[in-house]
């Protein structure tokens, strides 16, 4: 359920930004199409745009043809991403590289918003694809205009925002961690990296940040001692939502799940304010990463990994850095009673009963359809 307090002061990330020389790479999760290969799958996807151009992304035709047509990527690509969607890593993540995209790009869009998916068909289908590979795609009407694939560009006067619009250093989180319907999966494709080549996407991984902890540390780490403030676009335009107590650990000590926000979380007492301190020290000397180039998709693991990025810089002329995001859960089942008959699309928060009908400082106390995941 969602409580309302006062606005604070962001936290600060213990080490600031990551981007330098401790940041390890990503080479032994990452699996490269040959250039015949991604020509082959290349062919495949456009032919699949080409058929479906006139369709919504969240048609389940168009959803299930996308899936069909991943079963034409190699097959060992198929078997790692399966291993990743049933059994994760250590890493919390998998790189694909040379994954086939268009040519020719479009400006990358001032506002955020590509005006239809099909002025970049072969990427479209070639991330959906990948995503269908490891679950079923989701999105949120509160995210993106309910997008089933975002765009992930600066915009110019966000740059010190803490969204997917800003240039400064993301910090380490969960994505959507607030919501009931959290997505499992997150891939990034990028159709243009940053002009100077700056902007590190990393991941922290529980598998290795968790060894570092003090055996009290993680026991707090597991009560429900901190809340996280929930993202304004699913608030409503409000900045001052939190989510009630919960613990950021959760599920089987050998493979703990994580929630965990460095920029939107807060603890509720001081044990577990230093708790979470312990925590961001041990994920940012742990990161792996790197930038990302044309045709780079990451998947990340959002239940066993938290995700961020360096800071750059933007010249908002049309060629600054350029992802594309969507998200996928293990079992789109779970949703069916938020997300309207044959959408994939989340309704809003407050339409799903997290927030009562009328003033947002009258949270709603219980609501079966919040139950389901």
């Amino acid at each position: 359920m969602i409580q309302v307090r006062e606005p604070t002061q962001p936290r600060t990330a213990a080490g600031g930004d990551p981007a330098d020389d401790t940041i390890a790479p990503l080479d032994d999760v990452t699996i490269t199409l040959t250039d015949a290969e991604r020509e082959e799958a290349g062919e495949v996807f456009a032919a699949s745009a080409r058929a479906l151009k006139d369709r919504p992304l969240d048609d389940e035709e168009l959803l299930t043809e996308a899936e069909l047509s991943g079963l034409r990527l190699p097959r060992r690509i198929l078997g790692e991403l399966g291993r990743f969607r049933r059994h994760g890593n250590d890493a919390g993540v998998l790189l694909i590289r040379n994954l086939p995209v268009d040519p020719e790009p479009p400006a990358t869009p001032a506002d955020g918003f590509l005006s239809h998916w099909n002025e970049l068909p072969v990427a479209t289908f070639a991330q959906l694809a990948v995503a269908s590979t490891v679950g079923d795609v989701i999105a949120y009407a509160d995210e993106k205009l309910g997008r089933i694939v975002q765009d992930v560009a600066p915009v110019q006067g966000a740059e010190r925002r803490q969204e997917n619009t800003g240039t400064v250093y993301l910090e380490l989180h969960t994505e959507d961690g607030f919501h009931p319907s959290k997505p499992d999966f997150i891939t990034l494709l990028c159709v243009r990296p940053d002009h100077e080549r700056t902007a590190r996407t990393v991941v922290g991984a529980a598998a290795r940040a968790l060894p570092l902890l003090y055996e009290r540390t993680t026991a707090v780490l597991r009560e429900r001692r901190f809340r996280l403030r929930v993202a304004s676009s699913f608030a409503d335009g409000s900045d001052d939502l939190l989510t009630d107590p919960l613990p950021v650990l959760s599920g089987t000590a050998a493979v703990p799940d994580l929630l965990a926000d460095f920029h939107a979380m807060e603890a509720l007492d001081e044990e577990a304010e230093a708790a979470l301190e312990e925590l961001e020290s041990a994920f940012l000397a742990t990161l792996r990463g790197g930038v990302l180039d044309v045709g780079d998709l990451l998947v990340v693991d959002n239940r066993t990994a938290i995700h961020g990025r360096s800071e750059f810089t933007a010249c908002h002329d049309g060629t600054d850095r350029w992802l594309r995001r969507c998200f996928a859960v293990t079992d789109i089942r779970a949703s069916r009673a938020i997300r309207p008959a044959g959408s994939r699309v989340c309704r809003p928060l407050r339409d799903i009963g997290l927030f009562s009908p009328g003033p947002l400082t009258t949270p709603r106390i219980e609501d079966p359809a919040c139950t389901g995941s």
